[in-house]
């Protein structure tokens, strides 16, 4: 089934970035019951990421733009990555979950780049803001990598929070927009 809106596809060298589907909601639940997940609202059961799958699709309809499904050319889900803004936040952030078993394949970095590049190239947005757990060293790792720098610590219900932003955006050629 087709959703009533359009979510655009990115691709890049080795991932295609594409609309969430109801598909994706069994390599979901097992990345959400890793206690990887837990800088994304995990661990969680079934039913959490059922919710999550549909906050996700409820994100694009309200806003406009969101977090993308990740998945290789051949196929394989492997995370999520895109832009949100989350209730009660100032602006939009770039964000990003590889699931288990597809960490350390440079897969967040490169899809993490097209997301930025395509959330600043057509939707005007940036520089972006990334909001990390201070413990959560390979985000970090990941956001200064990309050239993002600390520009702050926020509070909120979980406690502190590193805000990193990230530099603006020159055309870096993107493969293709559909």
């Amino acid at each position: 089934m087709s959703l009533p809106f359009v979510i655009p596809t990115v691709t890049t060298a080795r991932l295609i970035l594409r609309e969430p589907r109801e598909s994706d909601l069994d390599v979901m639940e097992r990345a959400f019951r890793s206690e990887s997940s837990r800088y994304v609202g995990g661990p969680l059961n079934r039913r959490g990421s059922w919710r999550s799958l549909l906050a996700t699709i409820g994100h694009w309809a309200l806003r406009g733009y969101g977090l993308w499904s990740v998945e290789t050319k051949a196929g394989a889900l492997v995370g999520r990555v895109g832009v949100i803004r989350h209730d009660g936040r100032d602006e939009p952030e770039l964000g990003w979950h590889i699931y288990e078993g597809h960490e350390g394949l440079g897969y967040a970095h490169e899809a993490a780049l097209a997301a930025r590049e395509y959330a600043s190239t057509v939707w005007g947005m940036g520089p972006l803001a990334c909001i990390i757990a201070p413990e959560n060293a390979r985000s970090i790792a990941l956001a200064l990598r990309m050239g993002a720098q600390l520009e702050g610590v926020i509070s909120d219900e979980d406690g502190p929070l590193h805000l990193y932003r990230h530099p603006a955006v020159e055309d870096g050629g993107m493969e293709a927009y559909a």
